[in-house]
């Protein structure tokens, strides 16, 4: 009889037999814990067929934060090995090298073995009198050394039970789980993450009892059979993508994720299109329309379109005007291509230039410095006339679906001009350029709002109290109080400074 590794769910085998061959398993080496059956038979790993619908519903997903998830509850290295597993190898080799990613990782792997062999342990505790750091082939000793290393000890002189050891690392969890927030983005919600990794009441015998019923009961329903903290039922491989995860996520919460371009990209009939279109150009320029382009859609499409073809496009020129998003501004440090930046003021404060001069360039760079091929970024009709009248010229056009009438999409299919959405590319990778144009803004109002110069404020104060002071005394003066000024921000938003300085009773705040 073999033994073979489940990694999915299995329908096909009574839930009672599958517990009491799991209660049973023994086999329990680091990155071989993956639960065990004896099936009879001898063709290796079990792998569940994935269903039709979720190829359908979840197709062209990413799988950035599911691998993110995999590592830190303890899924197997070799999962992310295995290129026919979702969890990316590359994710893994990324966070290892995070000491706060890791610490979380070998505690959940060494909770999940525990209380996937608990009575094992147990017994081997109380009636063996060993100690848990002799018991290799129950705990993987890869993650107590490495847990070692990072500085961190769940085993206390006081635990004298085994359910002790999972209260600790249960509160070693809850109080580290918050330094995971940074390696996930801005637009998901931590808090229905952190719950993942939080077991309910598991600082009580009760609430540890309690949940390792759940997880026994109910064992072939977790991710890899790893613990976490949810509401199991037969979903499938919820790590399946970052959309198909994402989605239950919030779903378990009582909650809808509507934001699939941030876990989705554009398929590959899409990329290929805009690759063959490349290849088959001579000199190939970018000319956007910034009014009636989003500066974050066009980023995520351009960081999601293969270094291999945008190396070959010579320039990206951005048609800008005073109201179009500052973001603009900012865009070449976050691409590869060549920026210039084109600046059109106004003749009439309600007329923009932009369309005008968008034109006026594309022809030149067609006719003077020999560009055959344009990828035109903007969802505006006007630009038709462009297209048609540059017979010579081949053009891509990248719109937004809500902001592109029927009429100049038809008109590009009919002139079987190729058109794509630039909504469809992968935007969770942009906070980078998002919190680029939030600080460029932020110090912009801050050099407006507040112009103030410490020496000049004290010399007014001496003036106006009429004070005299020598040299020296002002040196000691500004270097003792006036350097030690600090900041705070009041409830409504406000900001406050204020001077250190001692008072009766001790060191004050004046604010």
């Amino acid at each position: 009889m073999t033994i073979h590794r489940l990694l999915f769910v299995i329908n096909a085998m009574p839930r009672k037999e599958h517990n009491m061959d799991v209660r049973e398993t023994t086999e329990l080496d680091e990155d071989e814990r993956i639960i065990t059956i004896a099936d009879g038979s001898d063709t290796g790993i079990v792998n569940a067929q994935v269903p039709e619908a979720d190829i359908i519903r979840y197709k062209d997903s990413t799988y950035e934060i599911i691998s993110k998830i995999a590592y830190l509850i303890g899924v197997p290295k070799r999962i992310f090995e295995n290129e026919h597993e979702p969890p990316k190898m590359e994710v893994y080799e990324r966070l290892e090298q995070d000491k706060a990613a890791r610490i979380i990782r070998h505690l959940c792997i060494i909770r999940t073995a525990i209380e996937r062999n608990f009575k094992h342990i147990n017994e081997k505790m109380r009636f063996d009198y060993t100690s848990i750091y002799n018991l290799p082939e129950y705990i993987p000793p890869a993650s107590m050394t490495q847990l070692s290393a990072d500085g961190v000890n769940f085993v206390r002189k006081s635990s004298k039970k085994l359910c002790h050891h999972v209260i600790e690392i249960n509160k070693l969890i809850a109080d580290r789980i918050n330094n995971c927030k940074k390696l996930f983005p801005l637009w998901l919600n931590w808090q229905y993450v952190k719950n993942l990794f939080v077991m309910p009441n598991g600082l009580t015998e009760d609430g540890t009892k309690a949940a390792a019923d759940i997880y026994y009961s109910h064992l072939l329903f977790y991710p890899y059979q790893v613990y976490i903290n949810w509401t199991p039922k037969e979903e499938g491989n919820i790590l399946y993508n970052d959309k198909k995860f994402v989605t239950l996520l919030y779903q378990w919460n009582n909650d809808y994720f509507t934001e699939y371009s941030k876990v989705s990209d554009a398929g590959s009939y899409v990329k290929g299109s805009i690759y063959e279109f490349i290849e088959s150009s001579e000199k190939v320029v970018i000319v956007v329309d910034c009014e009636n382009s989003d500066p974050y859609k066009l980023c995520a499409t351009l960081r999601n379109l293969d270094r291999q073809y945008t190396k070959k496009i010579s320039s990206i020129i951005l048609f800008d005007d005073v109201h179009a998003a500052s973001a603009w501004r900012i865009l070449e440090s976050f691409t590869a291509i060549p920026v210039e930046h084109m600046m059109i003021e106004r003749v009439k404060q309600n007329k923009s230039l932009v369309d005008v001069m968008l034109i006026s360039r594309t022809c030149q760079e067609h006719y003077k410095n020999n560009v055959d091929s344009f990828i035109l970024v903007s969802s505006d009709s006007d630009y038709w006339g462009l297209i048609s009248s540059l017979q010579d010229a081949r053009f891509l056009v990248m719109i937004e679906r809500e902001s592109c009438g029927p009429d100049l999409k038809n008109a590009l299919s009919d002139a079987g001009i190729f058109y794509c959405y630039i909504d469809d590319f992968y935007s969770g990778n942009t906070e980078d350029i998002k919190q680029g144009a939030l600080f460029k803004e932020m110090y912009r109002y801050i050099d407006n709002a507040v112009r103030l110069n410490i020496f000049e404020m004290f010399d007014e104060a001496i003036r106006t109290t009429r004070i005299e002071m020598s040299s020296a005394e002002k040196q000691q003066f500004i270097s003792q109080y006036v350097k030690t000024m600090q900041m705070r921000i009041t409830d409504s938003g406000e900001l406050v400074l204020g001077f250190k300085r001692k008072k009766a009773g001790g060191e004050n705040y004046d604010g």
